[in-house]
């Protein structure tokens, strides 16, 4: 057992996100085999992934704010604080916040057998498909 040292907060990348976004890690992958991976994710209001999807699925928990969450074809789906969703794997989706509101969520997968293949990141979610 040991105590695990808090990393630094980042900032996303704005390949992959438009908007404000900041992520905290809480796990990471360690030996043995453990695969799990959890951060805490601040959106700023309006921010947003870009469209991506997980090797092994996504489980997302809403702790503040008003999530907007949609899959590739499907409708905008609100979630609120104390809310859970699950993306199975490889299902396309973005998730952010409101235009008027912070938002943040704690994001919880595992990682793939090699991963650099645990989240495959896609276009980003134009203006339009955010405000529908």
């Amino acid at each position: 057992m040991r105590i695990i040292p808090k990393p630094a907060t980042v900032k996303n990348p704005p390949e992959f996100f438009t908007g404000d976004v900041w992520l905290d890690a809480i796990a990471a992958p360690q030996e043995g085999g453990q695969r799990m991976v959890v951060s805490r994710v601040r959106f700023a209001p309006g921010a947003r992934t870009a469209w991506h999807s997980h090797a092994r699925g996504q489980t997302l928990y809403v702790t503040q704010g008003v999530a907007l969450v949609q899959s590739r074809g499907g409708e905008i789906i609100e979630l609120h604080p104390g809310q859970t969703i699950y993306t199975p794997p490889g299902e396309e989706h973005w998730h952010g916040a409101t235009p008027d509101d912070f938002m943040e969520h704690l994001a919880m997968l595992e990682n793939a057998d090699d991963p650099s293949a645990t989240t495959t990141w896609l276009e980003h979610v134009t203006d339009e498909e955010y405000r529908r």
